[in-house]
């Protein structure tokens, strides 16, 4: 190359070259200015003009409000004794668009879970769509926090109360039991789940991208919990009552059976029992047949039991006495196509209304009742409470059948005066006889404990009453249909009562109904006891040798428990002689 080409090529740029250097500058500081501009414009737009939207926004994603959840109130025996808790446990839930487990997390959830790795697996991804569910639910809280340790993200804990019923099976059956959000589902945990559970409180929190708690910016309601709620219940006596009922059901083989123990002198029940039952802290199967309250929803005819009622009739009359006699010769009566008997085809002969008790005399009934006004036994059945329903307001409760007829026809009659034709609950079967306990004056009875006794009302005469628990001690005599409910040391009036299923096509012949209620101690009636086996299978079916028994073991330990006092003396003769 010549010098002079090379001296060309490094001389100043001319005119029009400088030009273009100079566009080229302020076309890039231009640029660099509207950038600026724009950058300051986004940013006063974010922070004053869209401020308040994007504060609510980000507020959105990153601030939550977390429920509290509240103290489920205690229910409590009548001396104070917890009978249903609510205790603090964890529940386990994932997101499944954040989780993400190593094998050996896999391993380990699934062991804590009780699942196989691929029953987990398969569940978080049938879920994978949700942002939130619960993988399991009320976890003991050691083994939530071995859960805790894994350390896997998208899995969370959630603080739940679970209820715990201390007394297990004897209880189920009055106080129910909860579901999984700790709500009542049967029982009195449903009838007063509304005093019950308490008000849930609420809580602002930040979370972060993965849902973790990183701040608590305050409470917005502090959470209430329940009221607690005392019943009327003895537990000890519950416990008596459920474990000897247990034991009859199960040595005679029965379908069921139930018993209730009633303070007669405020109307508070101290037990009520059912058999079979189930474990309210061990719930498997929602249909199942046992978690009814079987002496409030199961009804069947009272038998014999309701003869007291048949002669308070007949002595409120003011035709018959106690020694009034009645001929129940030849031990059988027609009416048309049907035929009543006494007990055993037995020829009873002549009986005095005292005697028709003793005997339990179907015909000595039925004669006494067809020579009063058709309408006065239903009378006295209605008054005492038969086909009503009860004050205690528990879920499921039945009335019972007592038919009003227009005309009543003589068998009808017959058969009611000796507890056919209408239908009854254990519960009320008791209600009546608190009445004749209590010398004719009705009170509600209560599941509750009473701070004072509720006031009654008089529905039936003073002296007739005491005539008839006069006459309903010779029952449980020697002689009389119930020896084996006599307690040592006190007067026990009491009645039988044994009558035929139904089934499908009508009474059966091989499945019975045995009962005996009874009252003690007479001379100052304190407790009401009533016991309903259904369908004895083995041995006897009468109501003297499978529900008697059973009523001397839980009256005898209920009065000692309670302190009541001895009123036998040793000297012969009942308590009114």
């Amino acid at each position: 190359m010549k010098f002079h080409d090379l001296k060309n090529r490094t001389a100043k740029p001319t005119g029009k070259s400088e030009s273009l250097y100079t566009f080229r500058f302020i076309l890039v500081c231009l640029f660099l200015i509207l950038c600026a501009a724009g950058l300051l414009l986004r940013m006063v737009d974010l922070n004053v003009i869209q401020r308040k939207f994007l504060l609510k926004e980000g507020n959105a994603r990153a601030i939550r409000v977390m429920k509290l959840p509240a103290y489920r109130g205690m229910v409590l025996d009548r001396n104070g004794v917890p009978l249903a808790i609510s205790t603090p446990v964890k529940s386990i839930w994932v997101n499944p668009h954040l989780f993400k487990a190593k094998s050996w997390q896999w391993q380990h959830l699934a062991k804590y879970l009780h699942y196989s790795e691929a029953q987990l697996k398969q569940l978080i991804h049938e879920n994978h769509k949700r942002y939130f569910f619960y993988l399991k639910r009320n976890l003991d809280p050691s083994l939530a926090a071995k859960i805790k340790a894994l350390s896997i993200p998208g899995l969370f804990l959630q603080k739940d109360y679970k209820r715990f019923y201390p007394q297990g099976s004897s209880l189920a059956a009055i106080i129910g039991f909860t579901n999984v959000d700790d709500q009542g589902q049967s029982g009195l945990e449903l009838a007063y789940n509304k005093w019950l559970r308490g008000i849930s409180g609420k809580e602002r929190v930040v979370r972060d991208r993965i849902g973790n708690v990183i701040a608590r910016l305050g409470i917005l309601r502090k959470p209430q919990p329940g009221h607690n709620l005392q019943l009327s219940i003895d537990y000890r006596i519950q416990y008596l009552a459920f474990h000897s009922l247990k034991q009859e059901v199960d040595h005679s083989k029965a379908k069921s059976g139930t018993i209730i123990v009633l303070n007669s002198q405020t109307g508070e029940i101290l037990a009520m029992a059912s058999y079979p039952s189930y474990n309210p802290n061990l719930l498997h199967k929602s249909d199942d047949p046992n978690y009814r309250n079987r002496t409030v929803t199961d009804v069947f005819e009272p038998g014999s039991t309701v003869k007291a009622f048949t002669v308070v009739n007949a002595l409120d009359s003011g035709k018959y006495t106690p020694t009034t006699k009645v001929n129940t010769n030849p031990g059988w009566l027609r009416f048309g196509k049907d035929y009543i008997h006494d007990s055993g085809h037995v020829n009873n002969g002549i009986l005095t209304v005292r005697g028709i008790l003793q005997k339990s005399s179907n015909i000595g009934v039925t004669k006494l009742t067809l020579s009063l006004p058709p309408d006065s036994l239903w009378q006295v059945f209605h008054k005492v409470g038969f086909g009503r329903l009860s004050s205690i307001g528990f879920p499921g409760e039945s009335p019972g059948v007592l038919i009003h007829h227009r005309i009543w026809r003589p068998v009808t009659l017959a058969t009611l005066s000796y507890g056919y034709g209408l239908s009854t609950t254990t519960l009320q079967l008791a209600h009546a006889y608190m009445v004749l306990a209590e010398d004719g004056i009705w009170r509600p009875v209560s599941l509750l404990k009473l701070n004072h006794i509720p006031e009654g009302k008089r529905i039936l005469h003073k002296h007739v009453c005491s005539e008839v628990l006069n006459m309903l001690e010779s029952v449980v005599e020697r002689g009389g249909t119930a020896p084996r409910a006599s307690i040592p040391g006190y007067w026990v009036a009491g009645k039988t009562g044994t009558v035929r299923m139904v089934g499908p096509h009508g009474y059966e012949l091989n499945h019975h109904i045995g009962t005996f209620v009874g009252v003690a101690p007479v001379t100052r009636p304190r407790l009401v006891v009533v016991v309903e086996i259904r369908d004895p299978r083995k041995g006897s079916y009468y109501g003297g040798l499978v529900a008697a028994p059973v009523f001397a073991k839980v009256m005898a330990g209920a009065l000692r428990i309670l302190n009541v006092a001895p009123d036998r003396p040793r000297k012969t003769g009942g308590p009114h002689a």
